[in-house]
């Protein structure tokens, strides 16, 4: 018989590894839910829900608390302002946990990591939030529109400030509003292996609610499954999961039958899946090669064409800023989906803001050029560059789209395609340039 688990204590084991390793907040959590995986579904909710939310809500907590606290949030104890903040959630945004379970629990948490002489002083700010949360007075939009989404929406100010620079301020609060929406679950139907239809029917045999996607005919979103590695269908490569702003990045691209494509940094693999089976449908496979710089990446891909049973992708270990003399001239379509700054995909990853800079962002600019210089060359004439990121950032994203076209001697092949987070959409943010070359 399994031992009663604290969720909580998990939580916060969680926070303090986040914090002490400054690793990914996704692959901690993910690595706990796997640990606890015996669990129901409902406490791995709870475990995942708590620990995300106290990610993504870090600088609204903190606003709250300090409201509240005698003790600014940066002078408390660590394992203390953990405490707090996570209380301060469940109270917040978790109406299905009532405030005195909050309270009481963060109690205990605080005496059994040693600090019993501070329980008190745990219980007092707790029960003071809850007593005025209804009544807490946030800036004011009107007369400090930057400093109410920051604050609203736990968004850094400088980030607030870059894209007000860059798209009117209410879209700005529609962007914030769609990374806080629930975060759906889209799959790309392996076509090579079953009609659409008949990989429907197997989710829904599963108990899979199963929806369809408008304008994608080989993808659907889907809900009410408990742990998705563990249905068969998956298992048996009948879909791969891509979010919907991925797969339109598909869309864009285009692929004829036969096409030689290469993906300069491929991992884990979505897109050169796609590719291939928009090629395989069109009656002839063509040839992909996806690439990525390190072992670990590339056996990403390896293990999810294994798992789809894709023939026509071939994998390498390469790094994108060297050049393969092989391939200059001979691709049909290069798609080079770069590494950036990220800030499309923060209502999946939300400790992204939190590590950004605007000193990273153009170094990411940097870096963007000198690897689009190298592998524009293996397009052939006529052939397309794929220039796409999953940011928010008109530097990483129009202008180095513009600086290549102007360097090397390509053309826009119709607008540049900026997809936002919207409200309700489940959709990641991410930029797409289709670029012919001359």
């Amino acid at each position: 018989m399994c031992m009663e688990v604290n969720l909580r204590a998990v939580v916060l084991d969680i926070l303090e590894e986040i914090e002490s390793n400054n690793e990914f907040s996704h692959i901690i959590i993910n690595n706990a839910l796997l640990k606890y995986q015996y669990l129901d579904k409902s406490k791995r909710s709870f475990i995942n829900k708590l620990s995300l939310g106290i990610i993504e809500s870090q600088i609204e907590l903190d606003y709250i608390i300090n409201k509240y606290s005698k003790t600014p949030v940066k002078k408390m104890k660590p394992v203390i302002r953990r405490i707090v903040r996570m209380g301060v959630y469940q109270i917040i945004y978790m109406d299905n946990v009532p405030d005195s379970a909050a309270c009481n629990e963060a109690v205990k948490l605080a005496v059994k990591r040693g600090f019993a002489g501070l329980k008190g002083f745990v219980n007092g700010v707790l029960r003071n939030i809850s007593r005025n949360k209804d009544n807490i007075e946030y800036p004011d939009y009107n007369k400090s529109p930057y400093e109410y989404l920051s604050v609203k929406y736990s968004m850094p100010m400088w980030i607030i400030e870059l894209w007000s620079g860059q798209m009117s301020i209410d879209t700005v609060k529609s962007v914030l509003e769609g990374m806080k929406c629930e975060k759906k679950t889209y799959i790309r139907c392996n076509t090579s292996k079953a009609s659409r239809e008949q990989i429907k029917e197997l989710l829904q045999r599963e108990n899979v609610t199963v929806k369809e996607v408008e304008n994608i005919p080989y993808a659907y979103e889907i809900s009410d499954y408990d742990y998705i590695a563990g249905l068969k269908s998956f298992q048996d490569g009948m879909y791969q999961i891509q979010d919907i702003s991925s797969m339109l990045a598909g869309e864009y691209t285009a692929p004829k039958a036969g096409d030689t494509i290469v993906d300069v940094c491929g991992a884990p693999g979505g897109k050169s899946i796609n590719a291939a089976l928009k090629m395989s449908e069109q009656g002839d496979c063509g040839r992909v090669i996806a690439r990525d710089l390190s072992d670990y990446k590339v056996a990403l891909i390896d293990e999810n064409i294994k798992r789809l049973n894709i023939t026509n992708i071939q994998t390498q270990v390469y790094d994108a800023l060297d050049c393969d003399e092989s391939l200059i001239n001979k691709a049909d379509i290069v798609i080079a989906d770069l590494p950036c700054s990220g800030l499309g995909i923060i209502g999946r990853k939300p400790d992204i803001k939190y590590n950004a800079s605007p000193e990273k962002l153009q170094s990411l600019v940097d870096l963007q050029r000198d690897i689009l210089k190298v592998v524009s060359r293996y397009v052939k004439s006529g052939g397309v560059l794929m220039y796409s990121t999953c940011t928010i950032n008109r530097a990483e994203n129009e202008d180095n789209a513009d600086w290549i076209c102007k360097e090397s001697g390509f053309t826009k092949d119709g607008e540049y395609h900026q997809l936002l987070p919207a409200n309700n959409s489940g959709m990641d943010g991410f930029f797409v340039a289709r670029l012919i070359k001359s």
